[in-house]
């Protein structure tokens, strides 16, 4: 009755417009159960945990998602669980080093004030003396229809997009409208709007209210961007910042929703260079880049230029960033990275998921062996999403790594697909 009362509850949640509720997903109980189940076995198995402790301890589990609709996590087992996501992460080319994840149980901090504190003390922790640190700040899940406090702007450092009146972006043009809310509740940049104005992050406190929240002066670390032999590129005065946080992302646990669970690794050069400098929907500089380096972008024939241009920019931020002591790896190391990863997996029993269109590096794409790798994301929980009807859409326990009947597996797979369906929004 107390779980019915708590998924109705939320329901209502979702007609008064809650912005969290709309992103979460709607598990059944015995979905819930299963999820849990599954995280508890896998969490034994690693830990080697006795028959009777494991008994004991899914008792406790049952009992609570029975009475209550959720149950607590351990430290051990949040940490663990922390890692696992990332480990099965099918978007992340950098899951190598999963084990090395730091998690920083944040669940006591409820409040906006604890919440903007942690997230500069992440940033600071993280940025270290440019040896970047991956770190996880988890802070208080979903129990019930009680929501907790999460973060809304995607990373928790950001450039600004301002618009213009001409009806161009200066800036990032992926942040306009997080640019126009800041800027409603108060933010300016300080002295004329610029490409590389840091914006203030949006933190929803329980109650679904928009607070504000700017890093200390001084608290972000960037990195000017130079050619070795281009001096003219430095003339654009280009730059970034060192460690990306991601913030809204929703991590799952063992049936148990994280809303708040900022996290951060560190850059790969083409994310910068041939990504957020150079997409069309992001800073779109690459022609300006070219003419720094003595490239004519509206000459007739090929446009080889880009390729050009795109090349020495990825040689820019990486040896900009190698001279500032900040810990970044390029993408052709990053690719071997993942094929060691993949190896020890396999080496391991386990399959891994990946999504190919973004496991593959943007840049010299065939030339790493990620692009010749035949890989599936089925999308396993534990894990990470941002939405459930978009990458929540498909999470499920995976079992295909275990030895089974073939009736087991096919029965597995028939109720995958029943599961997609009941939850697509028809």
């Amino acid at each position: 009755m107390r779980r019915a009362f708590a998924t109705l509850v939320r329901g209502a949640d979702a007609v008064t417009g809650s912005s969290l509720e709309k992103r979460l997903r709607r598990l059944s109980g015995l979905e819930q159960r299963e999820e849990a189940r599954a995280f508890l076995d896998e969490f034994n198995d690693a830990v080697g945990a006795g028959p009777a402790a494991r008994q004991a301890r899914w008792a406790d589990v049952r009992r609570s998602l029975i009475r209550h609709g959720w149950y607590e996590h351990t430290p051990e087992e949040l940490a663990f669980g922390a890692r696992l996501a990332w480990r099965n992460t099918g978007r992340c080319i950098g899951r190598l080093f999963w084990k090395s994840l730091d998690v920083v149980d944040c669940r006591s901090l409820t409040e906006p004030g604890a919440i903007h504190q942690r997230m500069t003390e992440h940033l600071g922790e993280a940025q270290s003396d440019g040896r970047i640190r991956s770190i996880i700040s988890v802070f208080p899940p979903v129990k019930g229809a009680q929501l907790p406090a999460w973060i809304e702007s995607r990373q928790l450092v950001q450039y600004a997009g301002h618009a213009q009146q001409t009806g161009g972006v200066l800036g990032d043009r992926q942040n306009v409208e997080a640019t126009r809310i800041s800027r409603s509740m108060g933010w300016s940049p300080s002295g004329h709007p610029g490409r590389f104005d840091l914006l203030p992050w949006l933190l929803r406190d329980k109650d679904d209210r928009r607070h504000l929240s700017a890093l200390p002066e001084g608290a972000v670390k960037e990195v000017e961007i130079a050619h070795p032999d281009h001096p003219a590129l430095k003339a654009l005065g280009l730059r970034w910042y060192a460690v990306p946080v991601v913030t809204n992302m929703i991590l799952t646990i063992g049936g148990i929703e994280y809303p708040c669970a900022p996290f951060n690794g560190f850059y790969m050069g083409t994310e910068i260079a041939s990504r957020n400098l150079a997409d069309k929907q992001r800073f779109n500089l690459l022609p300006m880049v070219a003419r720094a380096l003595g490239l004519d972008p509206d000459a007739p024939g090929p446009a080889f230029w880009r390729d050009v241009a795109l090349t020495e920019l990825n040689r820019a931020v990486l040896n900009s960033f190698k001279e500032a002591g900040v810990t970044m790896v390029d993408h052709h190391t990053a690719s071997d990275q993942f094929m060691t990863f993949h190896s020890q997996e396999q080496a391991n029993g386990r399959r891994v998921p990946g999504d190919w269109r973004w496991l593959v590096p943007p840049q010299a794409s065939s030339a790493s062996d990620v692009f010749h790798l035949r890989i599936r994301n089925f999308h396993p929980v534990t894990n990470f999403y941002r939405d459930r009807g978009g990458d929540g859409l498909r999470l499920m326990p995976w079992y295909g790594d275990r030895e089974r009947h073939r009736a087991a597996v096919w029965t597995d797979r028939m109720i995958r697909r029943w599961k997609i369906w009941k939850r697509m929004p028809w």
